[in-house]
């Protein structure tokens, strides 16, 4: 299904993350499983003193951990909030930004081609319920990228919601069976005419295909991971943990992230490919 939408969803999700930025710069703290193997994955694969582009970079976790690290990061968001935000915590850091552009992942055309080393999409393509916009921020993406160039994409599984309507308020499956129906078939769920939701519109997509989605814009893969590892809805005992304990649980979840079989268990997919 491919029905292009009025600007409602943009509204909604512009919206939801202007309300919403220190719940979302808290979230990474109450998963910091996710946090810690998005970390390491970046780690692993970025080269130093890397051009990054954080796209869709909400209040700026990653941002700021790329620009203490040495990289070059700019941010791009479609909210103010979250941009000043980021200002903010880069200053009380001590760290600087390149630039901040307040503008949608599907408008890039401020950025010249092949500018960027590498490029984080931790959130935009989720959020974007058009296939046709989809496509389009990944061709941009690709133009802004160096050949060679990295791209970090995430991925909401379509099963997520149906699992965290089970953990938290199993009688939804019953009360709104269309609504789950829709999400299995093309991962969609809006939040149209609900006051104040528990979030906002997005689109999710079965874990067999999010690698294919990515090669077909353009991308070779270089992994593909269960961004909570094996821990996903299960993490509130494993996140409290610190010293030994909890770096065990960082290495075994990583170890198990790229695992086919977890990927469908998670919340999120974390994809790397490199421009080809």
């Amino acid at each position: 299904m491919n029905v292009k939408r009025d600007n409602g969803c943009a509204h909604r999700v512009r919206k939801f993350y202007e309300s919403n930025v220190e719940k979302e710069w808290t979230r990474l703290e109450r998963h910091r499983t996710e946090f810690a193997l998005t970390t390491r994955a970046l780690e692993e694969f970025l080269q130093p003193a890397s051009c990054v582009l954080d796209s869709g970079s909400g209040p700026g976790r990653y941002s700021l951990l790329l620009a203490a690290l040495g990289h070059k990061v700019t941010l791009l968001d479609i909210s103010q909030e979250n941009l000043k935000f980021a200002q903010a915590k880069a200053k009380e850091q001590g760290v600087r930004f390149e630039e901040c552009v307040c503008a949608s992942a599907t408008d890039m055309s401020m950025f010249e081609d092949e500018s960027f080393d590498a490029v984080l999409l931790m959130g935009p393509l989720y959020h974007l319920l058009d296939a046709s916009d989809r496509s389009h921020c990944l061709r941009e993406t690709r133009r802004i990228l160096q050949r060679g160039g990295l791209v970090f994409a995430t991925f909401l599984i379509c099963y997520a919601s149906l699992r965290d309507a089970a953990k938290h308020s199993p009688e939804w499956l019953v009360d709104y069976p269309d609504d789950a129906k829709r999400i299995l078939e093309d991962g969609i769920y809006t939040f149209e005419g609900r006051e104040n939701p528990p979030f906002t519109d997005f689109w999710s997509v079965h874990p067999s295909k999010a690698a294919g989605i990515m090669e077909e814009a353009g991308f070779a893969t270089q992994t593909l991971l269960a961004q909570e590892g094996l821990v996903s809805l299960i993490d509130e005992k494993v996140n409290l943990l610190q010293g030994e304990a909890w770096e065990a649980w960082v290495n075994l979840n990583y170890r198990s992230a790229q695992d086919p079989t977890v990927h469908g268990a998670a919340e999120h997919l974390l994809y790397v490919g490199r421009r080809i």
